[in-house]
């Protein structure tokens, strides 16, 4: 029948747009911004940088708890060029007490970030994420869209609000390779333990052999007689 497809097509659109008045899961229209619509939690947008507080003395130090140590991986896989990293010169105690180099600036322009995400991906140190904050015009087109490290700090917890699920695997990775680590500094130290006693207990084995064989070898000399009275003069 000619027209069979646009008759079908047309039917189609008048039972979802008659659908769309009655069927909850059709209306998808919302009073923004008194009514918001939750996130999924893979939604993202812009990366921010992870910071820990769980071993830290100060929960709001966001910079000794930044995971980010500057390695400038994500800056130079950029494809945009949007992120700008300039490390520092000195070290500093991160917030398990380890010396680490930190960011001394790290800013990302949203304004030229296409949120591809690869600088979460090519992360080794699982610092850098992306967040799902969209609310973010500005009337300052330079500085307003720039942010610097500060703006960029978000914490472990609110990751785990955001993307639970994602932050989970994260923490249940770092957990692993923390014990494997700690185990390998544990058995280096037993290790050297032992060694440095073994070498200690040759050390003594051999001194006392030595210091004996020296005291039985030692030979004392006799003290020669004084001489007689007139027995080496010539006789007369």
């Amino acid at each position: 029948m000619l027209g069979e497809g646009i008759l079908k097509g047309l039917a189609e659109t008048a039972r979802n747009f008659a659908g769309s008045f009655v069927s909850k899961g059709r209306m998808t229209t919302v009073q923004y911004p008194e009514e918001r619509v939750p996130l999924p939690e893979a939604a993202r947008n812009f990366p921010f940088l992870v910071y820990d507080t769980k071993n830290s003395a100060d929960p709001n130090d966001w910079e000794k708890g930044l995971r980010c140590v500057a390695c400038q991986i994500c800056e130079k896989e950029c494809p945009p060029k949007c992120i700008y990293i300039e490390k520092s010169k000195d070290k500093k105690p991160d917030y398990v007490g380890k010396p680490q180099i930190y960011p001394l600036k790290f800013d990302i322009d949203i304004s030229v970030c296409m949120s591809c995400q690869i600088c979460v991906e090519v992360c080794p140190f699982e610092a850098i994420k992306m967040n799902n904050e969209f609310e973010l015009a500005t009337d300052d087109r330079f500085g307003g869209l720039l942010l610097d490290r500060h703006q960029l700090a978000k914490s472990n917890e609110y990751y785990h609000q955001i993307h639970p699920t994602e932050a989970a695997e994260v923490d249940a990775r770092l957990a692993e390779e923390k014990a494997k680590a700690e185990a390998k500094a544990k058995a280096s130290a037993e290790a050297a333990a032992a060694k440095a006693a073994a070498a200690a207990a040759t050390g003594a084995a051999s001194a006392g052999p030595a210091a004996g064989s020296a005291a039985s070898t030692s030979v004392v000399k006799p003290v020669a007689p004084a001489p007689k009275p007139n027995e080496g003069e010539p006789k007369a």
